[in-house]
């Protein structure tokens, strides 16, 4: 672990504490927080940058994998635990995040207003209680103290030259919970980095966290892929196939088309010698693009709503040789959108104690362009969304994003929010009215399911009362009769009707919900 003395980032950071400590003090000044607004936008957006080129490593990981097996297994399997640590961390950081802004949000929905966010009291709550640290706050310590070690426990055994690196950025204090401050003293690493902050000092600190997770992702991927980053000398057609590079995944109706055409994943920093391309046929004049490096770049008019193809050939000469490089390509225009589309995967509800899958999406934007907000929900990757609902009828979810324009649109949408339906009693699997022998009853598994409910949930059984005409009520614990049950049993008459009721059920994957009452059973005794 890190020792006592400070390292160079945290030396940074807690000198930009210092400065807010200073200008609270004053009052701080509209400016000092737009400064830190900014800050957090752009690490924003390069987190966005850097998961995107991480889903890249991720795909050529698992590409590998598949078809050369061998060590790319073990590096695939690797890349996957990462993976899950990560967006584990980083999901629990954005859930605390959309909580410490939702009254921001009511007022200023993209989180622009810096010079309003100069109060800390939402984060401190969550984190402080009079005797310090919270248990939410511990829990959250903890939570960065696991992911560290298992980064190391599953990377660093490998590649112990990241160790200190992961150490650093993963910093607790002394002993997991102090730092030492400038006069001797020391205080818990979570109050000196978060208590009575302003809101956006706070933002921008736990999205560094956030980005320093996904630097860790990158470099455990980059490490594990090795060689396969290398660039290869020379141009031809063996080793080089040319990509299409865009700004944004379509364009709007009339708008300047900017894209590259460009050398695939092993670049080039050579211009092509001569260009001969074609748009939907027609062939590009001079001024309809210029050469780059490794390509062209392209700049034509859109056109039509629709798919659009490039064809033709990049021309290089290596020492006197030409080598023709096939360029196949297309682009999508589509027509600008004016409003989100939001839609759940199963059903115009969502329920109450299930994961409900969402799909969150406008059309024209990229996903990692559009932001989505809601209590309970949370993002898994691109368009997919799992939302939680809490208390209450309704939620209302709210996407947003700015277009390559300028102008910004933002859609809110109202969710009914229902309970799980009452379960149904079963026995051997069977609910209602079943006739059963006395003997194939003795064995039976007592159980509950949920008729024409959209979620596949697997029920587990608790407890159960058995009745026998003319016998007490018996309580079971368990999914079978035990012998107490059985001996009552053997009293019931060919004919009779014995009952199975008050099933207590749970959700193993969510084992505090509570579900209504499960309809009994009624079972008659056969010959």
């Amino acid at each position: 672990m890190a020792g006592a003395k400070e390292t160079p980032r945290q030396k940074l950071i807690s000198l930009m504490y210092l400065v807010f400590i200073t200008m609270l003090a004053l009052n701080v000044s509209k400016q000092v927080l737009d400064g830190f607004g900014h800050m957090f936008k752009k690490i924003q957006s390069a987190n966005v940058r850097l998961d995107q080129s991480n889903d890249v490593y991720y795909e050529k990981i698992a590409v590998n994998a598949k078809e050369k097996e061998g060590k790319w297994i073990g590096h695939n399997r690797t890349a996957n635990e990462i993976k899950e640590e990560s967006q584990e961390f980083s999901n629990k950081i954005e859930d605390i995040k959309n909580r410490i802004t939702e009254a921001q949000r009511e007022k200023d929905p993209e989180l622009e207003k810096y010079d309003e966010m100069d109060k800390g009291e939402a984060l401190d709550l969550i984190f402080f209680d009079s005797s310090g640290v919270s248990e939410e706050g511990q829990a959250f310590i903890e939570t960065m103290i696991n992911y560290r070690g298992h980064v190391i426990q599953v990377f660093g055994s490998q590649y112990p030259e990241y160790i200190g690196l992961v150490e650093e950025r993963f910093y607790s204090g002394d002993f997991e919970n102090n730092l030492e401050n400038s006069d001797g003293t020391t205080q818990p690493w979570l109050a000196a980095n978060y208590e009575g902050f302003p809101l956006v000092s706070s933002l921008a600190k736990l999205t560094m966290m956030q980005g320093d997770i996904k630097a860790t992702e990158h470099d455990v991927l980059q490490t594990l892929l090795g060689k396969e980053l290398e660039l290869e000398s020379g141009v031809n057609e063996s080793n080089y196939i040319t990509l299409l590079k865009t700004e944004k995944g379509a364009y709007y109706q009339g708008e300047t088309f900017d894209g590259s055409v460009i050398l695939g994943r092993k670049g080039g920093a050579q211009n092509p010698n001569s260009v001969n391309l074609t748009i939907d046929g027609q062939p590009l004049g001079d001024g309809d693009f210029e050469l780059i490096p490794g390509g062209v770049k392209l700049n034509v008019t859109t056109g039509s709503p629709g798919d659009h193809e490039i064809s033709g050939d990049l021309v290089f000469l290596n020492e006197g040789i030409e080598s023709k490089i096939p360029v196949n390509q297309s682009f999508p225009v589509i027509a600008k959108p004016n409003s989100a589309v939001i839609s759940a995967d199963k059903m115009n509800v969502v329920y109450r104690g299930v994961d409900n899958p969402m799909t969150i999406s406008i059309p024209g934007i990229a996903n990692n362009k559009v932001s989505a907000s809601a209590p309970g929900l949370i993002k898994l990757r691109g368009s997919k969304y799992v939302m939680t609902p809490g208390k209450g009828r309704e939620v209302n979810i709210r996407a947003s994003a700015t277009l390559p324009d300028g102008k910004k649109i933002a859609t809110s949408t109202k969710f009914r929010v229902k309970d799980i339906p009452a379960p149904v009693g079963t026995v051997r699997g069977l609910d209602g009215i079943v006739t059963l022998n006395k003997a194939d009853l003795g064995v039976s598994t007592i159980g509950g399911k949920l008729k024409d409910f959209d979620f596949d949930i697997q029920l587990q059984t608790l407890s159960f009362k058995f009745k026998v005409p003319g016998k007490p009520t018996i309580t079971v614990q368990g999914n079978k009769l035990d012998n107490k049950a059985k001996t009552a049993l053997r009293a019931a008459k060919r004919g009779q009707s014995v009952q199975v009721f008050d099933v207590k059920v749970r959700n193993p994957k969510s084992p505090k919900y509570i579900f209504k009452q499960v309809a009994p059973v009624i079972i008659n005794i056969g010959g």
